[in-house]
């Protein structure tokens, strides 16, 4: 969990996002937008004001941007992939504890899923994933992204995570030459994250 901070924006609506973000980039205003915000927050002290923490949703808000931004600008070239792999984070299970019959393959390293709960997010995605013809890896963290992409040669990868997580792998995705699509985490935190299964359906 990189954020220092703890967020659920599952229950929020923000379709107004890509239409801020098409303007926003294309007249590079966004980035300008939310420092300038920022220093205004900060300034005026707005957050001892309020007794809102203003600058994680503006950090969280900014993040959003950038995944659909880097996912619009990367969609060309990963519609034209054809080796495919789906990375979940382990803490969208519905359970963390030996409910959970999810196996830990340290040689992949992954945990396989053991389909034992319908309502499992990690379980309707591994379905979802599978049927289109992904291969599924459930991960304990970002750090074993490297160790399989030196086994398996993806050329197209989605990753569902937190916003900063994502940005840091489109990184090393982008300097390997595999093309990245995000589905972003609307709920945070060490378990029972929450991912939107429409976003990650479409994505796929």
């Amino acid at each position: 969990m990189p954020y220092k901070f703890t967020f659920d924006i599952s229950k929020k609506k923000y379709p107004f996002f890509t239409e801020f973000l098409i303007v926003g980039y294309q007249k590079g205003i966004s980035k300008v937008f939310f420092k300038n915000l920022l220093g205004i927050i900060r300034k005026l002290r707005l957050q001892d004001a309020t007794g809102f923490n203003l600058e994680d949703n503006i950090m969280i808000i900014q993040d959003l941007l950038d995944l659909n931004y880097l996912n619009l600008s990367q969609r060309k070239k990963f519609l034209q992939t054809k080796n495919r792999a789906l990375f979940l984070p382990h803490c969208s299970r519905k359970y963390m504890d030996n409910r959970c019959k999810a196996i830990f393959e340290a040689s992949l390293p992954s945990y396989v899923c053991a389909h034992c709960s319908p309502d499992c997010g990690v379980n309707k995605a591994d379905h979802v994933a599978k049927e289109k013809g992904y291969d599924i890896y459930v991960l304990p963290g970002g750090s074993c992204i490297p160790k399989i992409l030196k086994t398996r040669q993806y050329t197209g990868i989605v990753g569902v995570a937190c916003g900063e997580e994502a940005k840091m792998a489109g990184e090393l995705l982008s300097n390997m030459g595999v093309a990245l699509q995000s589905v972003p985490l609307l709920k945070n935190g060490c378990a029972s994250t929450v991912f939107k299964m429409e976003t990650l359906m479409k994505t796929l």
